[in-house]
């Protein structure tokens, strides 16, 4: 009997599955369906677009500064006492001259009435100030660094994912090629009880069989828990709950591309990255702070205007209004104010220095990021080349291994030997898969994120 061996028991399974893996769900997630609905549930990209509005607020908070601002008051005093002053000297003499004989002149008097009621209208415009056309510049460059922030954090989130979800599928992968070897392990466990009862083999023999089913099933078993573990991972990194049943919809072949020669040979150009575009921002944000900064020694002119009616009676019926009418302007003109500006300005250049010295290290860690990036995907490759090749030898090798072994003329350990070193090699191989898959995503992003 032709023995059945993993990977094309594995490619079998794959596609019998077809059918079973098109009944599409809504817990059923391709690699892009995952990503896709990480950066609608992540918390990370959710404070991003939190930033983003936010910063469009600060716009409109800048732009208010330059419109004019108008403002009302409405006041109301009662005197329960009439508060009094004394009457000056000269102006006592003067009564006295005209207040009929025998009444006294009083030495206090009150001038306010007890009801006062006063209700006005404010304006205040900005009329020049420098700094105000700077800051809105600022803001909606903010604006700007704010949406890079929001392009790196969707990188993140992507990076992320793809790290999250390609483990469940070489935990997958595995254990369907452990399923596999199961059943080659009991057709042979079946095959060797037939000859040791028929006094062809020995107790030893089926006792290295037991022991390696055992041990296989064993693995089994290890790698069911470590898929769990790694699918609550993914349902955290995705933002996916919990409690809910999640299923991964590909396999790492459905996920094998291979680079092309740009991707491998194509000079790197940083401003693909949003990484590297965000310092840029930083750099521009760093230059308006410092005209910011410096637009404090222009002198600022504002002007005002105000309307004001008031009213004074001891009732609300012999009382009197007041209207009140101003206008004007102010011009400040700043003369010193203890180096305050200077040290201001000092500090924004500094900080600008601290960000030119990231955007050169993040130019050579990109260049390096990219170049790593390159090379894993080159080695592993060619590894899984290898691992193809040493696991059609071992392939070939248990077969015949185990046709000697029918025929009498090979023992159990040499069947047992070559077990060893197919299971090795179909291992080695789908690990292989596993890197060559995590290498091509981690260079696309490397490139394009």
């Amino acid at each position: 009997m032709k023995v059945k061996t993993g990977i094309l028991a594995l490619v079998l399974m794959i596609c019998g599955g077809t059918w079973l893996s098109a009944q599409d769900g809504p817990n059923r997630f391709t690699l892009q369906k995952a990503i896709d609905y990480a950066l609608e549930n992540s918390t990370a990209i959710r404070e991003a677009q939190i930033n983003i509005a936010d910063a469009e607020q600060q716009i409109v908070e800048q732009r208010a500064f330059g419109i004019p601002q108008i403002n009302g008051n409405v006041g109301y005093s009662y005197y329960a006492i009439v508060p009094q002053q004394p009457l000056p000297e000269a102006f006592r003499d003067a009564l006295e001259q005209i207040v009929p004989p025998g009444e006294e002149v009083p030495d206090n008097a009150a001038f306010f009435l007890r009801n006062n009621f006063n209700a006005g209208l404010r304006m205040d415009a900005m009329v020049f100030d420098p700094s105000y056309f700077v800051g809105l510049k600022a803001a909606r460059q903010f604006k700007s660094l704010v949406g890079r922030e929001y392009q790196v954090a969707r990188r993140d989130v992507h990076k992320a994912v793809v790290e999250a979800y390609l483990p469940v599928l070489l935990i997958n992968q595995s254990l369907e090629v452990l399923d596999s070897n199961i059943a080659v392990l009991e057709d042979l466990l079946a095959e060797t009880r037939a000859l040791y009862e028929a006094g062809f083999s020995e107790q030893l023999d089926v006792d290295r069989q037991v022991l390696s089913l055992n041990n296989t099933r064993t693995t089994r078993d290890n790698f069911e828990g470590r898929k769990e573990s790694a699918l609550r991972r993914l349902k955290y990194t995705m933002g996916y709950p919990v409690d809910k049943p999640l299923v991964v919809d590909q396999t790492l072949d459905d996920l094998l591309e291979y680079a092309s020669d740009q991707d491998l040979n194509a000079p790197v150009n940083p401003m693909s990255r949003p990484d590297y575009q965000l310092v840029q921002e930083s750099l521009e944000i760093n230059d308006l702070r410092v005209k910011l900064n410096r637009s404090g020694y222009w002198p600022s002119m504002s002007a005002f205007g105000t309307l004001e009616q008031a009213y004074q009676g001891n009732t609300f019926q012999d009382g009197f209004w007041a209207p009140a009418s101003q206008l004007g302007v102010q011009l400040s003109i700043p003369i010193f104010d203890g180096l305050e500006k200077s040290a201001k300005v000092q500090r924004a250049r500094l900080q600008k220095e601290q960000v030119e010295v990231r955007e050169r290290d993040l130019y050579r860690a990109i260049h390096l990021e990219i170049g790593v990036a390159r090379n894993n995907y080159n080695t592993a490759f060619e590894t899984l080349e290898r691992e193809r090749a040493n696991l059609d030898l071992a392939e070939r090798i248990f077969e015949t291994t185990q046709i000697k072994y029918r025929e009498g003329v090979g023992s159990s350990v040499e069947v047992t030997q070559a077990e060893q070193s197919l299971y090795t090699a179909q291992q080695n191989y789908v690990q292989a898969l596993y890197d060559l898959v995590l290498a091509k995503q981690n260079l696309d992003i490397a490139l394009r994120w």
